[in-house]
Formats: structure tokens, C-alpha cells, sequence
């Protein structure tokens, strides 16, 4: 191939231009420390502050409900360990209930509290789209529940959750609700009085931001107990010196992916299609992963029966195409995806998972030398195996 393709913004995306430019000047001329009674350090705060009213109206709630984070698995731990300890500290339950196809960070957070903490966890199961079933919620909800949390939208296939309608079920029961919307910045509506949820997480490099810095809207009047410690910062929520050209650059790439959102799905949704039905048409023993129409614009993911997704994304790579697998490695074993297993795809399907998401670089020609290349891939590394 004469080109690189990258067909991996999942994973991470580049940090727009504008937002680079908003950034600059934190960088070295307004980089005082926002706690610093100065006129630097009251410089950079209003610069802080400016950025969380910017970020509040776009979520829709009141700044003081926005916590700067450093990413948004830090948001994740914030959340639902924040939580359960505060629940735990006023004696209100000991119930946490998740699903298993939720991010690491969720994932790892809750089988922390559960082994370590002692907390109740249920994890609810998934139909064979990754859907949870807001009635399942409700039925798995006791007078002890304290947390729910289940994510917008699927990092690995793509599928998006009932989240209003889990969100009305919490709140039938007065039991807080968090998501991770990591995946859904710049791709949905993420109003959080739409959504009705109490906590949500967000990561600036999903949308065109910076890495190294997210955020966690939390509801008004909702107690936390910090995850760190160490300081005041952040209403309490967070302590830390805060990484004002982070945070600036994340507002600021929030509200340039908002204010061309639905253009943007709608172009995404297009290739995304005509990738998902190609692949399908040209590659024998190939499904799709995930809801087949409530799902991600941007996001394409597969089983392949025969070969491994590890395999698939080396080759993928030699021939310039970046792309990601919902398979994992431990100790050079590959093993099939948790969450395809989950949702009931037999192991020598699971294994075999692929992950092709689009961005604004991306065009039909990128989508064609896909289609041209992956085939190919499939049989080579079916003949070999």
C-alpha cells in the first residue's frame, strides 16, 4: 500500500489543531498554579473556571458538577469507589451491580471493591447484541444497592446502551447511576439531564483532545469519598495540581466535536456501513459483533471463525492499516474476548475478534483499500493456521 490508514480511533484519536492553539498559551505564559493567591495562579484559575462552565453547558448541568480528572479511568475509580465508600461511611448498603462488558476500568474497580472491600456485586447479563435489559436491572436491585454502572456505549463493538431507560429504573429505586460514556464524546447526545444519569466519564483523548486528562460529572448532592487524597482541589473530589492546558484543551475539543456532531455521525455511519456490509460480502465464515443498528457511527467490529484477532491486526499493520483487536494476550496465549464470550460467541468465534473504527481523516477510499486488503488477510492467516 503507498499509504497509512488508521482505522483505530477507539483507541485514541489526534489532537485538533484548534485545540493545540487553545492550549498553547498554558503552556508557558499563563502557568500559574490555580490554588496561588497571585495574580498568576488567579490567572490560570479563571482560565480553569472558564473551561468548566464551557464543558458544564455542553453536559448540560452546573459547573461545581464537573470534576477534572487525569483520564477517564481515573473518573471511572473516582466514581464508583467514591461511591460505595461514602454508602459504606453512612451505613446505606453494600450492593453494587454492573454488567461483564464494561470497560477495565469498571471491570477492575468493582472486582477490587467486591474482593478486597467486601461489597455485594451482580453482574447482569447481556443478550446476544450486548444489550442489557433495563428490566434486569430491576430485578437485580435490593434494598442494599447502592451503585449501578453500566456504559453508554460498548469500546469493544459498539453497541449503545438503554441508558435513559436504566437511568429511570435507578431512580424508581433511588440507587445511583454511573456510566462510562468514554466512547460516546463527540458521537452522541451526552446532556446528562437527557441521559438521567448521576455520574458520568469522560476521556478528552477520545475526542480530539489531549491525553492525559477526563473529567466526572457528578450529580448535585451526590457524596463522594476521594480515591486520592492529598488536597482540596476540586471541590474536595479530586486533589492535585490541575493541568490547566489539559483541561482547556479538552473543552475545547468537547465543544468543536458537539458543534459538528451530527454532521460528522451521519458521514461516519456511511463508511461505517459500507465497511461493515463489504466485509460480510467478501470474507466467508465473518459476523458482526454488537447491534447491528444501535451502535456507535463510527465503529465496525467483527469474529472471524479460524483465525486469531492478534494475528489479524499484525498483518493488518505490515500493510499500513491500523486496526485493534477485542482479543487478549496472557503469557503469549491468546484467549478469546471476555465480552464476546459474554454475549454467548463461541471461543473459536471469539477469539477471532476485529475492531475497525472511523474518524474525521477517515474517507471511502481508505474504506475500499480495506476491503481490498482484509480478505486477503483472512485467507493467508486461515491457510497458515
Amino acid at each position: 500500500m503507498n499509504r497509512r490508514i488508521y482505522m483505530d480511533y477507539s483507541a485514541t484519536t489526534p489532537v485538533d489543531p484548534q485545540v493545540v492553539e487553545a492550549m498553547q498559551p498554558y503552556w508557558s505564559d499563563v502557568f500559574g498554579n490555580t490554588s496561588s493567591a497571585h495574580a498568576w495562579g488567579q490567572e490560570a484559575a479563571a482560565a480553569l473556571e472558564r473551561a468548566r462552565e464551557q464543558t458544564a453547558r455542553l453536559l448540560g448541568c452546573r459547573p461545581s458538577e464537573i470534576a477534572f480528572t487525569a483520564s477517564g479511568t481515573e473518573a471511572d475509580n473516582l466514581a464508583l469507589r467514591g461511591i460505595a465508600w461514602a454508602a459504606r461511611r453512612s451505613g446505606r448498603g453494600n450492593h453494587i451491580i454492573t454488567t461483564p462488558i464494561e470497560h477495565h476500568a469498571v471491570e477492575a474497580t468493582v472486582e477490587q471493591l467486591h474482593h478486597l472491600f467486601g461489597f455485594d456485586l451482580t453482574i447482569v447479563p447481556v443478550d446476544g447484541h450486548g444489550v442489557v435489559d433495563p428490566d434486569a436491572i430491576r430485578r437485580a436491585i435490593r434494598p442494599d444497592t447502592v451503585l449501578v454502572s453500566v456504559m453508554t456505549a460498548s469500546n469493544e463493538m459498539g453497541t449503545v446502551q438503554p441508558i435513559p431507560e436504566i437511568a429511570a429504573v435507578c431512580r424508581e429505586h433511588g440507587v445511583f447511576f454511573h456510566t462510562d460514556a468514554v466512547q460516546a464524546a463527540g458521537r452522541m447526545d451526552l446532556n446528562v439531564e437527557h441521559l438521567g444519569v448521576d455520574l458520568l466519564a469522560l476521556s478528552a483523548h477520545k475526542f480530539y483532545g489531549p491525553k492525559g486528562v477526563g473529567l466526572l460529572y457528578v450529580r448535585r448532592g451526590i457524596a463522594l469519598v476521594p480515591a486520592i487524597t492529598g488536597g482540596g482541589h476540586e471541590g474536595g473530589r479530586r486533589p492535585g495540581t490541575v493541568n490547566v492546558a489539559g483541561i482547556v484543551g479538552m473543552a475545547t475539543a468537547l465543544a468543536l466535536a458537539e458543534a459538528t456532531r451530527e454532521d460528522e455521525a451521519a458521514r461516519l455511519t456511511r463508511l461505517r456501513d459500507r465497511l461493515i456490509a463489504g466485509v460480510l460480502e467478501t470474507i466467508p465464515d465473518s459476523c458482526l459483533t454488537g447491534h447491528p443498528t444501535r451502535r456507535l457511527p463510527h465503529l465496525a467490529s467483527f469474529a472471524f471463525r479460524g483465525v486469531e484477532g492478534a494475528s489479524v491486526v499484525i498483518a493488518l499493520d505490515l500493510e499500513g492499516i491500523a486496526a485493534s483487536s477485542g482479543a487478549a494476550c496472557s503469557e503469549g496465549e491468546a484467549r478469546p474476548s471476555p465480552v464476546l464470550e459474554a454475549m454467548g460467541l463461541p471461543p473459536e468465534w471469539a477469539i477471532g475478534a476485529l475492531r475497525l473504527s472511523l474518524g474525521r481523516q477517515n474517507t471511502e477510499a481508505d474504506v475500499d483499500a480495506v476491503l481490498e486488503v482484509l480478505p486477503s488477510v483472512i485467507a493467508r492467516l486461515r491457510a497458515e493456521a
